[in-house]
């Protein structure tokens, strides 16, 4: 790692420590009233402001903010960027089945270089494990895939330790997207000591805990049915509470390095060592331009365990 560039796995990609979610780019299935104008400005708002990985997914609007992405990323070099897509839903019997199989993993991969208008993609993950197909089978298929030329390096998203070490029986696996966040630490038992010794590169998704971390709720927000914030227990009851009581600690410290809540929670993660790219998602240009200053940003050791240490509880 130097001058804040890390090496994914085995592989040859590298990437900034900071990238970009885009999930509310095109993910109109994920969150109301999204548009188009604005999650191609998110994009290029990353782009400028030094953030080289972009993490995307069918299954952020059906292939949608993989045509957004691909539209913008034309008018860039396309070297100087990271892509990062993953498939696993496969919609063609018009209802969403989860599908590892190798046949349709290949597809998936062809399918995700047209809508985002590139002759390769820097990292592919296998969004969701399936319960059919043999981990180490569909690895194998990426791994043919990386082969071609046509990916860089392999991933998987969602997969638990058992499912990770079934697939990775070859070696074939770069990086793992799982969730981790200040609020979600269970990784750091078991799963980011296996990764460390495999040398496998770990991405955290929802490392802002969608918003939570970021200082910029009150105890008496509510969210429509259709937000995918509505139904998840960290915005709900008691805990939300102590969340709240807890991202409240961190508004002096934040004071004292000039810098927001999600400024300060990103410098712990770009801090951290198990950790190789932190991708918070943004609905409006504006915060990705904030979240990109966190690259500048270096935490005192001490400051770093006061962090760790006011969420070890969660």
């Amino acid at each position: 790692m130097t001058n804040n560039m890390i090496t994914i796995g085995k592989s040859k990609v590298t990437s900034t420590l900071l990238g970009l979610g885009t999930n509310a780019v095109g993910g109109y299935n994920l969150f109301p009233g999204l548009n188009d104008d604005v999650g191609r400005r998110i994009v290029r708002a990353g782009l400028d402001n030094g953030i080289k990985m972009l993490d995307t997914a069918f299954a952020y609007g059906m292939g949608h903010s993989e045509e957004l992405i691909g539209t913008v990323i034309q008018d860039y070099q396309r070297e100087q960027i990271v892509i990062a897509t993953k498939a696993a839903q496969d919609i063609s019997s018009g209802e969403v089945v989860i599908n590892n199989s190798p046949q349709f993993l290949k597809q998936a991969v062809d399918a995700s270089l047209e809508r985002l208008k590139t002759d390769y993609i820097d990292i592919f993950y296998i969004h969701f494990p399936d319960k059919h197909t043999e981990k180490a089978a569909a690895i194998n298929a990426l791994m043919e895939m990386k082969q071609a030329g046509k990916i860089r390096a392999v991933g998987v998203s969602n997969f638990s330790l058992a499912q990770i070490k079934a697939a990775n029986q070859d070696g074939g696996i770069d990086v793992v997207e799982n969730q981790f966040s200040l609020l979600h630490r269970d990784a750091e038992t078991e799963l980011l000591p296996y990764l460390h010794k495999q040398e496998i590169s770990f991405v955290p998704f929802f490392p802002l805990a969608s918003g939570l971390l970021t200082g910029k709720y009150s105890r008496n927000v509510a969210f429509p049915k259709d937000d995918i914030r509505h139904s998840n227990p960290d915005f709900n009851g008691q805990r939300f509470d102590q969340i709240l009581t807890h991202v409240a600690e961190l508004k002096p410290l934040a004071e004292t390095y000039a810098a927001t809540i999600a400024q300060l929670v990103l410098a712990w993660y770009i801090k951290n060592p198990n950790i190789s790219v932190v991708i918070p998602g943004a609905k409006k240009p504006e915060q990705v331009t904030a979240n990109a200053k966190a690259l500048q940003l270096e935490l005192a050791d001490n400051d770093y365990q006061k962090i760790a240490t006011i969420f070890k509880d969660f």
